[in-house]
């Protein structure tokens, strides 16, 4: 995660807002206000709601920029191309950009994940705690997944959280975690010993192991 390259996909024309939102999990709307961030956090999920990318949205001159891991750039391409139908967008790739104003390490420690190529599609929103985040709008309309997204959300029915963890051994991403009979879960961003890591609510406080290291559990902030 520390070392994760990034490119920028823009995608401009008369149609560039009402494309990306409604493809998007967050409200562009919210971009248009003056007093907003320039710069916000969003997910882009297949129709099963699972997440494909999670892009920082940026406004520019006649559209968006959405900058995310150069891993994924193919891929999000080819999708979006497929997506456009007779919409009035183009998509250009773009040299890479800043993934925002936090480095890695302190978007790991805040619990805000990045998904690269090989967790693509694997995990919900809710899954990653876009929710809690905010990064997940229910109430501006379809998006790929957004039955999916609604429907979990208010069945209150995430049993699997992204939380972070301390090893006593470097770590690495794709590592599963164990309760010492099984694996329950998996890293998502690893830097060093500190991990980000997808395993079920109830689990967070048990005898979890990686590779025969143990693992402990540092609450974030925003899970309470």
């Amino acid at each position: 995660m520390s070392e994760i390259p990034y490119s920028t996909i823009a995608v401009t024309g008369p149609d560039s807002f009402e494309f990306l939102q409604a493809q998007l999990t967050f409200d562009l709307n919210k971009l248009r206000d003056a007093s907003a961030a320039k710069t916000v956090r969003s997910a882009w999920c297949n129709p099963k709601g699972r997440v494909i990318c999670m892009p920082f949205v940026a406004v520019v001159d006649n559209g968006y920029t959405l900058t995310l891991p150069s891993d994924l750039v193919e891929l999000v391409m080819q999708r979006l191309t497929m997506f456009r139908f007779r919409s009035k967008v183009e998509f250009e790739v773009r040299p890479g950009e800043s993934s925002g104003d936090k480095s890695a390490l302190e978007m790991l420690q805040a619990g805000i994940p990045e998904i690269e190529l090989t967790q693509s599609e694997k995990f919900t929103p809710h899954m990653l705690n876009l929710d809690l985040l905010e990064i997940v709008s229910l109430d501006k309309g379809c998006y790929p997944g957004q039955e999916i997204i609604a429907r979990t959300h208010y069945r209150g029915a995430s049993k699997r959280r992204c939380l972070r963890f301390e090893s006593s051994a470097p770590v690495s991403v794709g590592d599963k975690v164990s309760d010492g009979q099984r694996d329950i879960g998996e890293v998502v961003n690893a830097i060093g010993t500190d991990m980000l890591a997808v395993v079920p609510l109830d689990k967070a406080d048990a005898t979890l192991t990686i590779d025969g290291q143990d693992i402990s559990h540092i609450p974030l902030e925003y899970l309470g």
